[in-house]
């Protein structure tokens, strides 16, 4: 500041004056000289250039520290996410296990389904495979049974046919005799 004004001085020498007396009250030249340096002199003494030197200082301060505040929060922009993309990451790996598991018990699931399916219809089988046998038992059962009874019937009818009354009280007491020779 104080280069310029010695400049400001330099410029306004006598040599670029009007014409006439350089120090005279007349001279216009003079007074605009006198007028600045008078006005330099008062912004000197009121410490203009200080309070500007400082007012810059201070904004310049500001500006610096709005510049390490905006690295401090790049950074920590950074970090976090960092944290959020190795979050992610691991949320994605997790997923990815579910779902392999998931498929795994699926697969586990339908080989567990085929092979009850299989059991299943093997004791479905079984069952009707004795219900067949069961109902060939009863069926060959009943024709015994029908056999039995037309046998008997038949061997009825020939008894009673070739049977004669002394016969028929000849053939009871001979019942008898069995009965009573068995049960003593």
């Amino acid at each position: 500041m104080k280069k310029l004004i010695i400049l400001g001085v330099l410029a306004a020498n006598p040599a670029f004056a009007a014409s006439g007396p350089f120090f005279s009250l007349s001279n216009t030249n003079f007074i605009v000289m006198i007028s600045f340096l008078l006005f330099v002199g008062v912004l000197i003494y009121m410490k203009v250039p200080g309070k500007l030197t400082g007012l810059l200082d201070a904004r310049a301060a500001q500006i610096k520290a709005d510049l390490d505040e905006a690295r401090a929060l790049r950074e920590e922009a950074k970090t976090i996410l960092a944290s959020y993309e190795r979050k992610q990451k691991e949320v994605q790996e997790q997923s990815d296990r579910i779902v392999a598991s998931a498929r795994e018990e699926a697969m586990t699931a339908a080989a567990q389904a085929k092979a009850d399916l299989k059991v299943s219809i093997a004791r479905r089988v079984a069952a009707a495979e004795d219900r067949i046998s069961s109902a060939e038992a009863g069926a060959v059962r009943a024709v015994r049974e029908q056999a039995v009874a037309v046998a008997v019937a038949a061997a009825s009818d020939l008894l009673a046919k070739q049977m004669t009354a002394e016969g028929a009280a000849a053939s009871i007491d001979e019942a008898i005799a069995q009965v009573e020779a068995k049960l003593h």
